[in-house]
Order: C-alpha cells, then structure tokens, then sequence
C-alpha cells in the first residue's frame, strides 16, 4: 500500500515549488516508507511513497506509458484483486506488460477504457493518472471506499493527497475549522459527513467515484451504487452463493510477495478469515500468523453486558488450537492505551475514536514487527447484519442514526455562542434523511425490507466509514496494509438484496453468513454471540483519561475551553453514568478521552477558527 500526493495547476508553474511537494510527500512516509517517485512538470505533479508488496523491484512510481500518441503518468495506492484477468483481458488488446504489477494493469486499464476502468477494478485503490496531451488529471476511489483521497480547490489549482496531513503542507491549505467543522466535530464525530474532510476547504473524493480535473476546476462523478432488485435465489442457492463470495473474496486476498498474517478476535468475522487463510497457507506448506488484542487485568475487570456477553480470550484460544498455526497475544496496559491517544489523532488527522483507535494503532505496531499485509474482519456486521440495530425492532425503527442517538448530550458541552450558531438536530437529522432517501428499493417492498435496504445504506456510507477510516489510519501509521474481504462489492452487491428473514435465519444475528460458512469453524466460534471490538475493561483506564482531562480544565489556555463548557467537562469527569458517545463503542470513558483528543489536534495541528 502507499501514499500520493499532487497537484495541478494552470496559472503557475509548478517546477519551481518542487520543496512544497517533497513536504507533502514526506509527510507519507509512514503509508509507503520502502521507496519514494516523483513527477514533476509545468502544469502536474504526483508524488509517491511506496508500501512493496507486489513486484517490489518493478512496480516503482509515478509509472509512465505512452500509447496511440497520448502520455499517461499514474501514482496509485491500492490492491486489485482480480488483476490477472483485467491483464489477460488488455493482453488480448495488445497491450505488453514488463511488470507483475497491479500498477500498471490500472495505467493501461485507463489508457484503453478511460473513466469506465473503474468498473473492472475489484480491490481497494485511490489513484491520479494525468494525462499529458490533454492536460487533464483522474482521480478515482475504489467502491467501497478503502483506500482515502482528499483534495482541496486552491487559487493555484486542485491539490490532492491520502491524508489530509500532506495537503496542509502545501501554503495556500490553511489549518482552520469553521462553524461546520466543529459541528461536525461535536455532533458527527468520530464519524464524518461524506464529503467532508472537516478542516475548512478539505473534501475527499467519495467512495465509488472518480473524478476529472482540468482548467476549468472538478467534476464528480458517482460510478457505482447498490441496486435494488428481487432476490429469486432459493435458500439453499443463496447460502451456497454466499459460501463462494466470502471464501473466494479471502482467497483472493491473500496475494503477497511479501509476509502475510491476520486479526483473530474469537469473534465470527476474524476466525471465518483466519480459518480460510489458514486453509490456503497449509496447501503450500506454510504457517499462518494470527494476531489478537487484550489488555491488562481485563479478566479481573470484565463485567458481562447486553452488548458484551463474553470475553474474547476463551474463544482466541479456541480458534488457535483449531487452526494450529503461530498465535500472537498483544497485550496492551493503560498508560500504553492512554499514550497511544495522541498517536491517533496524528494518524487519523482528526479526534477519533479514542482508545478504540489507540488500541488497534498498537496492535498494527505489533503486527507489523513479523508481517506487512494482514486481512481484517472489518464491515461483516454492516453488510450481514449484525449489530443491534439491525435486530432490534425498537432500535431499528427509530427515525435518526441507530449509533448516535445522543444529538442533545453532545449539543450541551459546546459553549453558548456556538450553541446559538448551530441547529442540532437540523444538522444530524438532514444528513441522515438524506441518506435514507438515497437508499435503492423495489417497487413492493415489506416494512421490514425497506427498513432493511435504509439501515443498510446508513451503515455503508456512514458507520462503515468511520471503521475502514480507522483501520486504514492505525494500520498505516505502521506502514502495515490491512485488508477487508467482507468489503469485496460482490458480497455488497448481493446482500443488498437478501431479504431480512433469509439473512437473520433462524433468528440469530448473521445466520445466513453462520450457516453458509458451516465447517470452517468449531460450532462454539461459529455460533458465539456477537461481541464488539474489545476494550479495556480496567477502571484505571478511565482515571488515566480523567487526569489528562483535568489537566487540560486546569489549564486556561486550553484551545478546547475555546469550545466545550468547562462545567459540563467537570461534570463529565465525575459521572458514573455509561453514556453512549457513538453507539457502545463509546461511552463515557471515550468520551473523556475523545475531548483530550480534541484538545491535543488544535494545538498540534494549531487549527485557527474562522
């Protein structure tokens, strides 16, 4: 994986700011440390950071090729997963490949397709091509949206990166948050609006679209969406289906020439891909690694809940037995966790998700240590239905956002004078009705199904989000590539329209996905309930973020009391209240930490309100 940065411009040349460029690029070194290309000319430049994991001495950026009288340079991060077909495919146009580069298949995928490319691309990606003749740039993001790509429209021209630290390098990008921004910060966050890159004048290119940049600025365009269709398959044909989407989808995504491992939570997502990945490794001979989370002290701490029923330990073991490949144990201890905050939000760019992001940032550093891809359970739940939302009827139900439920409690910590500028409930609610209405539906529809076809619409576009932001940043930050097969659009695509009763067969939370992938698992991994992402269950935790929230109270120069009431910070602090933040990922020990963070990002990022 890697990272690209870039500009182009009409009004400058942009030869002689060749030291704001080498900024922007250094500032990705972490995304692609291994080498480093650059292509620079008059009107475009793209920078590059490479990650190698495939062709490592001939997959170099920027990639240039020249064809039918037209040049095209390319700078790219990302994995197709279907490479070999697409090259066989353009083999048979003509086309001669010096590489075994996913790399060059795209490059020479736009040259014969242009924009329609995209549509034969199965992997994650964010890419530019410029194409020199016609002095234009594309810019493209995979569909489910993986990989990230944000741009801002400057004076001088467009300006485009991975991540938002590289376009603040660039002088006409200004640190600064308005009105939006913070409400996005206090009523969305961790969470973003698509679109929205929150710091003023930052956006990215959304999932599944590409655009073309050219003097006369950028036009979007949306390539890809869900479509609404009646599911005719039995439910022996759609458990089957099923079957071959998941395994070939993990399959698929196990191409490295470099060392490979995975997550294993004891969770059902995690252990359906190790299990199969484990599978492929023993064909060729191989031991697969399986990495796994805990913290200290979590087995005297932990307290079963509605949400936790179980600790994933128990289940880790099962499942490393079960396999009998090399298990990892990393174990994280509150001042590690605690520490680690401040490292998120330098990888994230953004407060994020607390120490649901400091762990899995700490967790990728481990990884990393012994592989440089790892596959990831990420997204199972949105797309197979198996959060609480989705199953409980009242939850469901409810007009707003199932994971932020909290709109008033968040609106009560901002200052006065911001109150006064921002309608709450207006901003949240506009936003998901937008989404909702967005979402494709038959004709004839039960009330349960369009539910369904909504919520799931919600959960891609906006909860997805936050977790593949996540994982993309913590993992990243680490120069490690993680990989999501439950992302593969295929399996999106079908799902999409598996009615309600066949996906929660037998009542259980992803049945279908339990019952299709029968015999991969032990019965007690492959029917455990659902239990989220761990957290520390540790009391020390919260005091650790507590003391750190104190401090900054403490402190009248703190740009956060800037913002946030100090009164409702103390009373936050006191409180033994579990009050959801963002669903039950975050609660009031996140909330502590999210403010820290908070406070951390506007004075390490000196973020300027105007």
């Amino acid at each position: 994986m890697c990272g690209i940065c870039g500009q182009i411009s009409f009004c400058r040349n942009l030869e002689d700011y060749r030291e704001y460029f080498y900024n922007m690029q250094n500032r990705l070194i972490s995304r692609g440390p291994d080498q480093h290309g650059e292509f620079i000319s008059p009107e475009a430049v793209l920078m590059h950071r490479r990650l190698a994991v495939i062709d490592i001495e001939r997959g170099r950026q920027p990639m240039t090729y020249a064809v039918s009288g037209k040049t095209y340079t390319i700078c790219y991060n990302g994995e197709l997963y279907n490479t070999l077909e697409i090259r066989n495919r353009l083999e048979s146009r003509g086309y001669n490949f010096f590489s075994h580069s996913d790399t060059e298949v795209v490059l020479k995928a736009y040259c014969e397709f242009k924009e329609k490319c995209v549509d034969l691309f199965n992997g994650i990606f964010a890419f530019g091509i410029w194409e020199h003749e016609e002095k234009r740039l594309f810019l493209a993001r995979d569909r489910m949206g993986v990989k990230p790509l944000f741009y801002s429209e400057c004076e001088s021209g467009i300006v485009f990166a991975s991540e938002i630290k590289a376009l603040l390098e660039h002088p006409e990008i200004k640190s600064e948050m308005d009105i939006d921004s913070l409400s996005e910060i206090m009523l969305i966050g961790p969470g973003r609006t698509p679109g929205c890159g929150v710091f003023r004048g930052i956006k990215e290119i959304r999932p599944a679209e590409y655009a073309y940049c050219t003097r006369d600025g950028i036009l979007l365009h949306k390539y890809w969406n869900v479509t609404a269709y009646e599911h005719t398959d039995s439910f022996e044909q759609t458990v089957e289906k099923v079957r071959f989407l998941v395994t070939d989808s993990i399959k698929r995504q196990l191409v490295s020439d470099v060392p490979l491992a995975t997550f294993l939570s004891g969770g059902l997502d995690s252990s359906l891909i190790s299990s199969v990945a484990n599978e492929e490794f023993k064909k060729k001979g191989e031991v697969l690694n399986t990495f796994s989370v805990d913290y200290t002290d979590n087995d005297k701490y932990f307290k079963k809940s509605k949400f936790q029923p179980d600790s994933d330990p128990e289940f880790i073991r099962i499942m490393s037995e079960y396999l009998g490949g090399n298990h990892h144990w990393v174990i994280i201890d509150t001042a590690e966790l605690t520490s680690a905050l401040f490292d998120a939000v330098d990888a994230r760019d953004l407060p994020g998700m607390s120490d649901v992001d400091s762990s899995m940032l700490l967790l990728c550093k481990a990884i990393k240590e012994d592989a440089t891809v790892a596959l990831s359970g990420e997204c199972a739940d949105e797309i197979f239905g198996g959060y609480p939302w989705y199953r409980d009827k009242t939850i469901r139900m409810t007009d707003g956002f199932p994971w932020a439920q909290s709109t008033d409690y968040r609106f009560s910590f901002l200052k006065k004078e911001f109150q006064e500028q921002i309608k709450p409930h207006d901003y949240v609610y506009s936003r998901y009705i937008g989404t909702v209405k967005e979402a494709p539906k038959r004709n004839i529809m039960n009330e349960t199904d369009s539910r369904m076809a909504e919520m799931m619409k919600l959960n891609l576009d906006w909860f997805m989000q936050t977790l593949l932001d996540r994982k993309d940043r913590m993992s990243m930050y680490s120069s490690l590539e993680v990989r999501v097969p439950f992302c593969d659009y295929r399996i999106v695509e079908y799902l999409y329209n598996i009615p309600w009763e066949i996906k929660d067969y037998n009542n259980y939370e992803k049945g279908l996905l339990r019952q299709a992938m029968r015999g991969y698992l032990p019965d007690e991994v492959l029917w455990r309930k659902k239990s989220p992402y761990p957290k520390t269950h540790n009391p020390n935790y919260k005091k650790a973020v507590s003391d750190l929230l104190t401090e900054i109270i403490n402190d009248e120069s703190s740009p956060l009391l800037d913002f946030v009431r100090k009164d409702e910070l103390e009373k936050l602090i006191l409180t033994d209240k579990s009050q959801p933040w963002y669903g039950q990922l975050m609660t009031t020990p996140q909330t502590i930490a999210y403010f820290v963070q908070f406070n951390y990002w506007l004075k390490k990022y000196n973020v300027r309100f105007v």
